[in-house]
């Protein structure tokens, strides 16, 4: 299944139904009157949270959602028939904008949170409603409201605990591939992450998860690379975790490079909590690890962990420490 992270969609509620003009005609009724009936409430659209969808990429193939109108009102009073509403199925963290992109109407973090997006018109009123004393036989009806019409953006952010960011080649896949049940495609090339991965770890009964999401560059925020779009599924966990190959040629700038990218794309997701992992320790010098180690601690406040994701040296460790921020043990 492709992934599709952000569409935007044009909704059109259904308009109410025609009130009704009749009058009665029935045998052995001196006095007849007015008896039409009201019209039916045209359809509402309506967007609800699912555990089973985890991409938008239904919404790439139809873009316009139109409810039915409501049935017109008949004689003898008969209220017409409320059209059906329509219900679109997303994933759960689907955050939903107006059309300026920028005003949230619902963000649905939870499985079943519904939230009404273009409620339906009300039905016109028959001429029995508009009878009178002094008006009996009233020849006057209402159409039906129109419905509520609107573009929306439907924007999915991951609910993950643990969110890994890095350049690309810094060995993510093959860590999360090791901690988790993910599968992740490995490979000795950059982006060989083209979409955000998830992953599961079984810890004390629980389960805690793990988002991997394409590597980021320098001027990712400019569109570089991948770009910076895909941070957007780790601003809801509870821990950054960075992984540095550590036998890059120079590791501390490159943890400042996404440190960089981070900020520039979102200040509240540059003050969450953060773990430094140094990994590829198993390709170099134990001197190089530990002077390495020392001169993160000169520029971060950070915990540090030197970890081999191809050998899961240190890895267990690291990730209890993670989980720690999830389950609120620790503060920042």
């Amino acid at each position: 299944m492709k992934f599709l992270d952000e569409a935007k969609i044009y909704l059109k509620a259904g308009d109410g139904g025609d009130g009704c003009v009749s009058f009665r005609r029935e045998k052995f009724i001196e006095f007849g009157g007015p008896d039409g009936g009201a019209g039916g409430r045209g359809g509402s659209i309506y967007a609800i949270a699912v555990n089973n969808v985890n991409t938008l990429i239904d919404y790439r193939y139809k873009q316009h959602f139109k409810a039915k109108k409501g049935g017109n009102g008949a004689g003898q009073n008969k209220t017409g028939k409320a059209a059906d509403d329509i219900i679109l199925k997303v994933p759960v963290g689907t955050q939903i904008l107006d059309d300026d992109k920028f005003t949230e109407i619902a963000d649905l973090t939870e499985e079943g949170q519904t939230v009404l997006l273009a409620e339906g018109g009300k039905g016109g009123l028959g001429n029995s409603h508009f009878k009178t004393s002094t008006n009996q036989a009233p020849r006057k009806f209402q159409k039906g409201a129109e419905g509520a019409e609107r573009w929306i953006w439907l924007k999915l952010k991951i609910i993950a605990d643990i969110g890994l960011v890095g350049l690309p080649n810094a060995g993510k896949s093959t860590f999360i591939s090791a901690v988790t049940n993910a599968k992740a495609k490995i490979e000795d090339y950059p982006f060989t992450t083209l979409n955000p991965q998830l992953g599961m770890i079984k810890f004390d009964d629980k389960e805690v998860v793990m988002a991997d999401i394409p590597g980021l560059i320098e001027d990712a925020h400019l569109g570089k690379g991948l770009g910076d779009r895909f941070l957007a599924h780790v601003e809801r966990c509870s821990v950054i975790l960075h992984i540095i190959d550590a036998s890059s040629d120079d590791p501390i700038k490159n943890y400042k490079i996404i440190r960089n990218e981070i900020e520039k794309y979102n200040n509240s997701l540059y003050k969450k909590p953060e773990i430094i992992a140094l990994n590829k320790i198993d390709i170099i010098p134990d001197e190089y690890i530990t002077d390495l180690i020392k001169e993160f601690s000169t520029i971060t406040k950070s915990r540090v962990f030197a970890i081999s994701a191809a050998t899961h040296k240190n890895c267990e460790a690291l990730v209890n420490y993670a989980v720690s921020f999830v389950n609120k043990e620790n503060d920042w």
